[in-house]
């Protein structure tokens, strides 16, 4: 099993920077990928990036690219999310999930088995 916690979101002006953290427990000693989501109001929960378990590999959704950069330390079994030039348009709960079956990050969320409990990014304009 993996219990996963998000950390470090809050509310910011548009055009400035947050850093999630997503600290994991547990079952750590597995090999898994990680993959940042997030869901706003109304809406569906939607792909953000996903990182390789090595750290070596990762993807973004298209609305981040440039903008968010996703990182992790195996040691502190922790994964990153780095946000900088906030929009509006990216307010929103963050979620962390794990994919134990996987080395390498998915675009899909039904490849995660673990999820956190959710951070809110709030971006004002």
């Amino acid at each position: 099993q993996v219990q996963l916690v998000e950390s470090g979101g809050g509310l910011v002006q548009a055009g400035g920077s947050l850093r999630l953290s997503c600290a994991a427990s547990g079952r750590t000693f597995s090999r898994y990928a990680m993959g940042w989501f997030r869901q706003a109001v109304g809406k569906k929960r939607e792909f953000v990036g996903a990182i390789s378990w090595s750290g070596g590999s990762t993807s973004y959704a298209d609305s981040v690219k440039g903008r968010f950069t996703i990182s992790k330390d195996n040691a502190k079994n922790t994964v990153y999310l780095q946000m900088n030039s906030l929009k509006p348009e990216d307010t929103a709960v963050y979620y962390c999930a794990a994919d134990p079956g996987n080395l390498f990050g998915s675009r899909s969320l039904v490849e995660y088995d673990y999820w956190g409990q959710g951070t809110q990014v709030t971006v004002s304009s």
